[in-house]
């Protein structure tokens, strides 16, 4: 089991549409999904992401928890559904593990380190089989793991 690569970074932002004007404006991402104009989901040139920025505005908060502007969470992507079950028994046993997702096009856990970063590892969908609509729903490994056994989505 190994982590393959970073699959892509969240920040929360003061506002998601001045950042996302940013983003697009001057590096050329394109918006791949939005949320209104409190999430916005871009994606560079080139990429087969379905993205590899998320912004989510937190507005003018004072710069103290829970969600003031900076990283929410970098997303770590693995080869396979096995490595992710491995990893999930893994951050459960260190007492890591803060939560799961399935997302249409990942396969998602979420675990805090030790001084409390929040990341993400996960599994890439085949891009052909990705919903048409984004969404989050209750993560089904088993169901995962016998749809799509040592499947390696990784390079794609």
């Amino acid at each position: 089991m190994t982590i393959r690569r970073l699959n892509h970074a969240v920040l929360y932002v003061r506002n998601a549409k001045v950042a996302a004007d940013f983003y697009t404006g001057v590096l050329d991402f394109k918006v791949a999904a939005q949320m209104g104009d409190q999430a916005f989901f871009l994606v560079a040139d080139g990429s087969d992401n379905d993205h590899d920025l998320g912004l989510f505005s937190v507005g003018d908060r004072p710069s103290a928890p829970p969600q003031s502007p900076g990283l929410y969470h970098l997303a770590w992507q693995v080869h396979t559904l096995e490595d992710l079950a491995e990893l999930r028994v893994r951050l459960a046993e260190a007492g890591s593990l803060v939560g799961e997702s399935d997302h249409g096009v990942s396969k998602s856990l979420y675990a805090k380190d030790p001084d409390g970063n929040e990341f993400e590892i996960m599994w890439a969908v085949p891009r052909a089989e990705w919903p048409s609509t984004p969404g989050t729903w209750r993560l089904d490994l088993d169901g995962s793991l016998a749809r799509w056994p040592q499947l390696d989505t990784a390079d794609q």
